[in-house]
């Protein structure tokens, strides 16, 4: 395939894809699962973090363009939504984990080379996460790719595994404290502390409005809900990630009755307080793809909009200004069809932007697509 180029992206420590989940008139009996045996975080990759790049000129952004990436010649996972697609940090792969393809749940592990845009399916001996949907998946640096809660049929899950490539293997982690309960659709974000935060979520039994912290360090979760009582309406569906200020910022969603949320909030964990902000300019929305550019941009892709409908359009989000720009392609320019369920990355050593799968009007897909400027 020809491999278009722009200005290299880079992908923040921690990528969060976006969180899956059921519409209003989906339900399920909570079934509670079983706790997973402790187990120290590992040494890991022990690699670091790619070096900061220049970031992408907003009257660049333009010239952007999608092509879709030809991948016949090899293996490929099969059409799904609600998966987690996750880079390293090295920025030489990312690591598709889960989703499903409507009752069916996935369990597989892939492995997709940016540098060739080739998948690699991994059967990682020993112990594995079960098969889930809806859950969410960070890169931890020293841990590598942890994969949180989720969904699978009428189960949820509140465990914690990690996959290190180093070593090609499973491990569940410890989750002592005051451990979440289990739920599918929250979001996760790797802090300015090091811990990985996680925020809302659903089961059968309603909604949740908490925020959480766990620390690879200790193990242990630890609760981070303001005490004062103000806090996002009870959501799931929604996105999280950090500003360079160092506020937690939480985005749309799904509650009860409201199929699609427009908000946006700030946590100052600093003062412990949620501060609701500026409505963003692309509405309401739930299930969107999410990629950070460095630590003061991001791109969302998609998602549905209040009334169910697939979305596929394109922004640019300015997380210092918390200004957002659309992105607007010529008339009659290839691009990915409507979807949401979807993940976009950011591949920073190639300069691009990659959207997998997600569901949209004809059904759930296996297409990977690639955002970049034409050289």
């Amino acid at each position: 395939m020809h491999q278009h180029r722009l200005t290299p992206l880079v992908i923040a420590l921690g990528l969060f894809v976006a969180s899956p989940g059921l519409t209003t008139a989906q339900t399920a009996s909570p079934v509670a699962p079983a706790p997973s045996p402790a187990v120290s975080p590992g040494t890991g990759p022990g690699s670091s973090p790619v070096a900061p790049a220049p970031t992408i000129a907003i009257d660049a952004v333009e010239a952007l363009a999608w092509t879709r990436v030809a991948t016949e010649d090899g293996p490929e996972p099969d059409a799904r939504e609600d998966h987690t697609l996750t880079v390293d940090a090295d920025g030489a792969a990312a690591w598709l984990f889960g989703g499903r393809d409507g009752g069916r749940a996935f369990g597989d592990l892939w492995r997709l080379d940016l540098a060739t845009d080739t998948w690699q399916r991994m059967d990682p001996p020993g112990d594995r996460p079960a098969k889930r949907f809806g859950h969410t998946a960070t890169w931890l640096s020293g841990v590598g790719l942890v994969v949180f809660a989720g969904q699978a049929g009428p189960r949820f899950f509140d465990d914690l595994w990690a996959f290190d490539p180093a070593t090609g293997a499973w491990s569940a982690l410890p989750g002592d404290g005051r451990r979440p309960e289990a739920r599918y659709g929250t979001c996760a974000a790797v802090g300015p502390d090091g811990r990985l935060w996680i925020s809302h979520g659903f089961t059968a039994s309603g909604r949740f409005g908490d925020t959480r912290a766990w620390d690879p360090g200790t193990g242990r979760w630890t609760v981070e809900t303001p005490a004062d009582g103000t806090v996002p309406v009870d959501r799931c569906l929604h996105d999280c990630l950090w500003a360079p200020d160092g506020r937690l910022l939480l985005y749309g969603g799904q509650t009860t009755g409201v199929a699609s949320l427009g908000d946006l909030w700030a946590l100052d964990t600093a003062g412990a307080r949620w501060t609701e902000q500026a409505s963003p300019a692309p509405g309401a929305r739930r299930l969107y793809g999410l990629a950070t550019e460095g630590t003061s941009t991001a791109w969302l892709f998609g998602g549905a909009d209040a009334r169910d409908r697939p979305l596929a359009d394109l922004w640019r989000w300015d997380l210092v200004t918390l200004d957002w720009t659309p992105v607007t392609l010529p008339e009659g320019a290839e691009r990915p069809a409507a979807r949401f369920g979807a993940t976009l990355i950011a591949d920073p050593a190639r300069g691009r932007l990659l959207l997998f799968g997600g569901e949209g009007r004809a059904g759930r897909t296996a297409d990977l697509w690639v955002l970049s400027a034409p050289a």
